[in-house]
């Protein structure tokens, strides 16, 4: 075994120091891409945009630049951050299949979700979403309504128990995630997770909130994946992974570990229900309606050539719980602190709801996703606070990226297009393209929902940003656009109609800070634990 990994080691510093020299001494075209300087040869920017307070440096590389900037990755690599609208075109449509995931955030997602649509590359990616797209149809959100109605009643219930006495502090993040949880669990999944009686979620729960925050701090391990990977069997590849001195990467382990656990559970659970007909997968959590017993419909009758594998349908099961669970939790729990700073804009949106349920305690999935107030609150939300802030591209081959407007190089000459040299990492500014003042004008960093009730700025419709949801880049564009945005979107709406028709929200008098990362998160001052206190008060008896 150490002669292994003595191997392992000596193949990875000569793939390392090869790489460093064709940076130094190679001339590259993005040299008279301008930018901001590296913090140094080893680090790069990379300390600056990966930093959960990072928010001040995004914001200059879309201030301060052009759409397209040239970042410093570590050790003498140069990136690209992109935000132009028709760069971002190119990089999300036309040319999608050459601007892939790198094999260093692959080998990482793979790690902690298997075979899933997040990991897969290729001919292989479009089979699977293939076969994925009928069970995130409108119709389909339609049919489980009365899934994200009842869970959110019973996280309004859970409120109300917590409020009899009056306004309480209240971490709202916490049951937002849980509810979250719960919703993809339920609808996605067809398996109960937490029924939000207890006054902590369980700990596979706990596990799941504590993942992004501590995976993000594990981005200089990133370059040396690919590397890792290649190394012997799985098995084998566990056992380095398991000798690696860091408290972090050993509790990504364990959360990766319980997740797979959880999903084969499920999984077996689900397979067994449907060899026994109708009736078992009728008792069970989703009746036959999640996305899940859809999925594995589907592909049971599918031709053999587009059929998954367990292994991908497993897979699938990960990236449900991870995708959906700390992307809409934060955008709803981003949404009530809005409000909460808003209570004209709370008070407009409470009355709106209340008007459409009449007395009743559900609202028509087709009433709900066009009450234009609502649609506008989190429209805006989506746009100026976009969960997921940037993510990350490599070219596979040598490419000409397109600009809507020329830049100027750092020699003094204007470019309308940049050559981008195979193997280059291309960041893609979801937030920067979302508060471009260029296409949404001067006030583009305020919140505000009205914009989306007259018609938007001409720039904004010329520009043609690629993105999949109402101009913007929060749900991405193209093939590998967020396949599961409309259950997102159904599930921000039915919870914020539950609750704001039960509570009024108000700020805490604690501080609250969002902190950048792979998905932004909130936390009390300096603290490392996600949390967001909010004063609720009921409004009525339930």
């Amino acid at each position: 075994m150490h002669d292994v990994l003595g191997f392992a080691l000596i193949c990875l510093i000569l793939g390392v120091l090869g790489r460093i020299f064709v940076r130094v001494f190679v001339k590259s075209p993005l040299d008279n891409v301008p930018g901001p300087p590296a913090l140094s040869f080893a680090k790069g920017n990379i300390p600056q945009l990966y930093n959960r307070n990072g928010w001040g440096f995004i914001k200059d590389l879309s201030e301060k630049y052009g759409g397209v900037v040239k970042i410093h990755g570590t050790y003498g690599s140069k990136q690209l951050f992109v935000f132009d609208p028709v760069a971002l075109s190119s990089v999300v449509i036309k040319d999608q299949y050459i601007y892939e995931r790198s094999d260093e955030t692959v080998s990482s997602t793979h790690l902690l979700l298997g075979d899933g649509l997040l990991t897969s590359q290729g001919e292989r990616h479009r089979k699977q979403r293939k076969l994925m797209n009928p069970v995130f149809s409108i119709n389909h959100m339609r049919e489980m309504m009365p899934i994200f109605y009842r869970i959110s009643r019973n996280l309004r219930d859970a409120i109300a128990s917590r409020v009899d006495n009056g306004a309480q502090d209240i971490d709202i993040l916490d049951w937002m995630s849980r509810t979250a949880l719960e919703l993809v669990g339920q609808a996605g999944l067809g398996y109960s997770f937490d029924p939000l009686i207890r006054d902590k979620a369980d700990s596979y729960a706990e596990a799941l909130k504590a993942l992004i925050p501590t995976a993000f701090t594990l981005r200089t391990y990133l370059p040396f994946l690919p590397y890792v990977m290649k190394i012997g069997t799985p098995a084998m590849r566990r056992r380095i992974l398991e000798l690696i001195p860091s408290t972090r990467l050993q509790r990504v382990k364990e959360i990766s570990d319980a997740v797979d656990a959880h999903s084969k559970r499920i999984f077996k659970q689900k397979k067994q229900a449907m060899t026994q007909g109708d009736e078992a997968v009728l008792k069970q959590v989703g009746e036959g309606r999640d996305i899940l017993s859809r999925l594995m419909q589907a592909n049971m009758t599918a031709s053999e050539e587009d059929r998954l594998s367990e292994n991908e349908l497993l897979g699938q099961m990960s990236t449900f719980i991870f995708a959906a669970m700390d992307t809409t939790s934060g955008a709803l729990a981003h949404t009530l602190q809005l409000l909460a700073e808003c209570p004209d804009v709370q008070n407009k949106l409470r009355a709106e709801i209340l008007e459409a349920q009449g007395g009743e305690q559900e609202i028509p999935y087709d009433t709900l996703v066009d009450l234009p107030y609502l649609d506008a609150v989190c429209r805006e939300t989506l746009r100026l606070h976009a969960p997921v802030t940037i993510v990350n591209r490599k070219t596979r081959e040598d490419v000409v990226m397109p600009l809507s407007q020329p830049i100027r190089g750092t020699d003094g000459t204007y470019m309308s297009e940049i050559p981008v040299p195979k193997g280059t990492e291309v960041v893609v500014g979801i937030l920067a393209s979302n508060r471009n003042p260029a296409l949404w004008g001067p006030d583009a960093g305020v919140w505000k929902p009205e914009r989306w009730l007259a018609p938007l700025p001409e720039t904004v419709n010329a520009a043609r940003v690629p993105g999949v949801y109402s101009h913007l880049m929060t749900f991405l564009g193209g093939g590998r656009a967020c396949i599961g945005f409309k259950f997102s979107q159904t599930e921000m709406k039915v919870v914020l109609a539950v609750l704001l028709s039960s509570f009024k929200f108000s700020l805490s008098n604690k501080d609250v800070v969002w902190n950048s990362a792979e998905v932004q998160y909130p936390t009390v001052g300096t603290s490392n634990q996600p949390a967001m206190p909010m004063k609720i008060d009921r409004i009525k008896s339930i």
